[in-house]
């Protein structure tokens, strides 16, 4: 059974940074794409960004490229989201979830979740 665990969510003034992670456990990512979700209060859960693992290809949503950038590392089996120029509309609480499909945007078709980190941007 895998578990995925996020990290690095904090209070931060708009114009920062922060860097998320999310580590894997009882099963490694090969195989996978991992993504980004965000739901802030009151709103659905929307994606942000995903990796596939395999190949590191990486898909954005349009209102975090250029600010954001997802990566990962083999050795420590964990994906990060580095988030830069943060903004207040930013603030959520941010899932990674795994999935089998690349490119994959919808919620719906990852299977296992993180419990979230939250992100607080101050203006």
């Amino acid at each position: 059974q895998v578990q995925l665990v996020e990290s690095g969510g904090g209070l931060v003034q708009a114009g920062g940074s922060l860097r998320l992670s999310c580590a894997a456990s009882g099963q490694t990512f090969t195989n996978y794409a991992v993504g980004w979700f965000r739901q802030a209060p009151g709103k659905e859960r929307e994606f942000v960004a995903s990796i596939t693992w395999n190949s590191g290809s990486r898909y954005y949503a349009d209102f975090v490229k250029g600010r954001f950038t997802i990566s990962r590392d083999y050795a420590k089996n964990t994906v990060y989201l580095q988030m830069n120029s943060l903004k207040p509309e930013d603030t959520a609480v941010y899932y990674c979830a795994k999935t089998t499909r690349p490119w994959e945007t919808r919620a719906g078709q990852y299977d296992y979740w993180g419990q979230g980190t939250q992100v607080t941007v101050s203006s």
